[in-house]
């Protein structure tokens, strides 16, 4: 239904935008750049969480195993 913009749709954003913004276009442009980064940062921030988190419960399911096999060998 919908698509990508073509090259005449690119063109008027540009120009809407230039309208928008003028002289503070760079600005907004850094701003939001500077947003995309903070926002990748965060996810990867929380990746990690879930990762360590993952590996943490694995470590003690492996433990819990590896204790009840000890005990069922004694």
């Amino acid at each position: 239904m919908f698509s990508m913009p073509g090259g005449w749709e690119w063109f008027i954003i540009l120009i809407v935008a230039l309208l928008i913004f003028g002289k503070r276009l760079p600005e907004v442009m850094k701003s939001l750049g500077r947003g995309i980064v903070e926002f990748k940062k965060g996810v990867k921030g929380v990746e990690e969480d879930v990762e360590q988190s993952s590996n943490k419960s694995t470590t003690k399911k492996l433990d819990t195993e590896k204790e009840a096999t000890k005990q069922e060998n004694k």
